[in-house]
């Protein structure tokens, strides 16, 4: 685990997993510019298990243990450029524009 001033960031466990697909699976909370999608708990399971991107998914808890986010990373496959890493995060759009989500590990 990761402790900061505000937050903590930590691998996500199996409990995590409902409140992940319950974000991921809600348009407001990924936002505008990305496809709406709904994902089972099965499918989900599934298909992150066997990616070859081997994602990375970390909880964005604040010190009281509220879960307000998440941070996952992920490998990609760039024609021209070979292997790539990518970073996402999404916060719960109660606590976006606040300092504990910008001061992540300050």
């Amino acid at each position: 685990m990761l402790e900061g001033k505000n937050v903590n960031l930590r691998v996500m466990e199996k409990e995590d997993i409902p409140t992940y697909l319950e974000w991921i699976n809600k348009p407001e909370f990924m936002g505008e510019y990305l496809p709406p999608t709904q994902w089972s708990r099965a499918e989900w399971e599934k298909g992150f298990e066997a990616s070859p991107f081997e994602p990375k998914v970390f909880i964005i808890e604040k010190k009281e243990g509220s879960k307000i986010g998440f941070i996952i990373h992920f490998n990609m496959l760039h024609p021209t450029m070979g292997k790539l890493l990518e970073i996402g995060y999404g916060l719960l759009p109660s606590e976006r524009g606040k300092a504990t989500a910008l001061k992540l590990l300050s």
